[in-house]
């Protein structure tokens, strides 16, 4: 075998192996949420890791319509925080903030003063709260 044999190999199998490394570190978990809040239901469909999440969000509002679209976001300690992008009752489509707090294997959904910055929503610091969350979320069983 010759230098450049040896060189091209040594690349390829670094690559390889960083690769799978990397499938390893960014593996996600599928988890089913449901939340009910008289008779409006929510349902979180997400893949989570320990850093990022993503996933379906749909609010069914009783006798009204439903709200349906994506989730993503980052996890910082207990916390989920991203935005959802969906279309309200089946019109245009809204971007709004999201926040979760991860307690006792439930989510709360946070509720706070929504603003903009650089054309994103977020909640204006100092808002944010878990009090008397709209949901709840738990686990669905498989």
């Amino acid at each position: 075998m010759n230098l450049k044999s040896i060189l091209f190999s040594f690349l390829i199998l670094t690559v390889v192996v960083s690769c799978n490394s990397k499938e390893e570190k960014d593996k996600y978990n599928r988890i089913l949420y449901r939340a009910v809040n008289n008779k409006d239901t929510a349902i979180l469909d997400i893949n989570i890791n320990d850093k990022r999440f993503y996933g379906r969000y749909e609010i069914s509002y009783y006798g009204v319509g439903k709200d349906s679209g994506d989730v993503r976001g980052d996890i910082k300690k207990d916390t989920l925080r991203g935005d959802f992008h969906y279309i309200s009752n089946g019109g245009s489509w809204k971007r709004i903030p999201l926040a979760l707090l991860k307690k006792d294997d439930k989510l709360i959904l946070g509720n706070g003063v929504v603003g903009t910055y650089m054309s994103l929503p977020c909640f204006i610091p100092g808002t944010l709260n878990y009090k008397d969350p709209k949901f709840v979320f738990v686990k669905v069983k498989k």
